[in-house]
């Protein structure tokens, strides 16, 4: 297996533990009266993003692409800096935090870490990861189609949440990712 495969592998490792955290937290959440929203659009996220590590693996191997090592070097270190900004984002939202729109009624909204700056610093991860782990690899068409169609679920995504907290109250917290 190539380093490059490696790397996907070490992703895709990386989204089980997300799930894991994730079942964990929902759980939390739903034991607080936590209501979820935008369940419909949530496989379809789940698709495009398994269609970003199996199209990065399958572009490699069997579509040809040929690695550029200083492209590979860039891409490498946003891919990691992009894991860094998701752990933080978990960390900073602690049991708020979920893949699923799950938002518990009373809680507030969390202004600290990333979200000082970012009402949704976790999707700047996913844009830059969607783009930086297929240009690792030199996979340019998973990296142009994850783009296109990460574009359309975050746009659903971020409106789903929007209402979701102001449904509940302005103090309200989201535990989202």
């Amino acid at each position: 297996m190539t380093p490059y495969l490696w790397l996907v592998l070490a992703v895709a490792i990386e989204r089980v533990v997300e799930l894991v955290v994730s079942t964990r937290h929902a759980r939390w959440a739903f034991a607080r009266g936590g209501v979820e929203f935008g369940r419909g659009h949530y496989p379809t996220m789940v698709a495009v993003h398994v269609g970003l590590l199996v199209g990065c693996a399958l572009e490699t191997t069997i579509g040809g692409a040929r690695i550029v090592p200083a492209l590979a070097a860039t891409m490498v270190a946003l891919v990691v800096a992009a894991q860094a900004l998701r752990w933080w984002c978990i960390a900073t939202l602690g049991q708020q935090w979920n893949t699923r729109v799950i938002v518990v009624p009373g809680l507030p909204l969390v202004r600290r870490g990333p979200y000082r700056w970012l009402a949704h610093p976790n999707y700047v991860a996913v844009v830059v990861e969607g783009i930086a782990l297929p240009l690792a690899g030199s996979a340019w068409v998973t990296a142009i189609v994850f783009t296109i169609a990460n574009g359309f679920v975050l746009r659903t995504r971020i409106r789903c949440e929007n209402r979701a907290l102001a449904s509940v109250a302005p103090t309200a917290a989201a535990a989202t990712a």
